[in-house]
């Protein structure tokens, strides 16, 4: 019988474009030779043109879902993604404080690349409040991590101090993802025992492409991953960063917008 690869749960929302969201997480978890399983937060109407319509599912339902898994199968890691409401996010922060997964990876979506809302005044709260500290790691972009941390992030010196500013918030350890400046550098912070941080830089060359939709659901997902095979955490965000870049450059042409990153793009080649 085969050996059992290690399971991620995905909990996100649901774009039929396939470009982000849980069945785009059910890709990459493929990709990475996991398991991947799901509990669906909200279906949105989008394409790659953009999100025109956003319909949260109850906290009731998200809560059985994930009770349900629970009770049947061990997790190795979680991805958070989108969660919608308030309601929600505290469904998710309670059945992470009650379970303890061994490995937690928060991608904290506020809104889409074309600007729709993907998460209600509460559910940030909840996200400073709860989920940060509930978190192995958070991996916003500079945006989410200028309005988490409320500071401006526009800068390589700013994304430290926004990472110093999410570990106040109880945040363990912080990748800034800076796939939106200039230099597509991300930062790695990790508060350390003194309560200082320890900071790594992950410099990479800029891809010319159009094709980046996802890509910050695609590194989340694939840190979780890299986590659930035992990796540390500087090989991982290493790993996750390849892969993102490989999702990028072998993208394809698809749709009238921004299409999707290719996160099966490594299927068939040796790892």
């Amino acid at each position: 019988m085969p050996q059992t690869p290690p399971v991620v749960l995905s909990i996100a929302g649901f774009d039929p474009s396939s470009g982000a969201g849980v069945t785009a997480d059910i890709k990459t978890i493929a990709a990475h030779g996991c398991y991947g399983v799901t509990c669906t937060t909200a279906m949105t109407v989008q394409s790659t043109a953009g999100v025109s319509r956003v319909e949260a599912l109850s906290a009731r339902l998200v809560c059985d879902t994930l009770a349900e898994l629970a009770a049947d199968i061990p997790f190795a890691a979680v991805r958070i993604g989108m969660l919608g409401t308030g309601e929600v996010a505290e469904a998710v922060a309670d059945f992470l404080q009650s379970r303890q997964p061994a490995h937690v990876v928060l991608d904290p979506i506020l809104k889409s690349s074309s600007g729709a809302q993907l998460l209600d005044e509460r559910g940030v709260e909840i996200l400073r409040r709860r989920l940060l500290r509930l978190a192995e790691v958070v991996t916003p972009n500079i945006e989410e991590a200028a309005e988490l941390a409320r500071v401006p992030v526009t800068s390589l010196e700013e994304m430290r101090m926004a990472a110093g500013k999410l570990h106040e918030l109880g945040a363990r350890a912080v990748v800034v993802t800076g796939g939106h400046l200039a230099e597509a550098t991300d930062l790695l912070s990790r508060r350390s025992q003194d309560r200082n941080a320890d900071q790594t830089l992950f410099p990479a060359e800029r891809i010319q492409t159009s094709a980046t939709h996802g890509t910050g659901c695609a590194f989340a997902t694939a840190l979780a991953c890299n986590l659930a095979l035992g990796l540390a955490f500087e090989p991982a965000v290493q790993n996750a960063k390849d892969f993102v870049a490989g999702a990028i450059a072998n993208a394809y042409p698809l749709g009238r917008g921004v299409g999707p990153v290719n996160h099966l793009w490594n299927l068939g080649r040796k790892r």
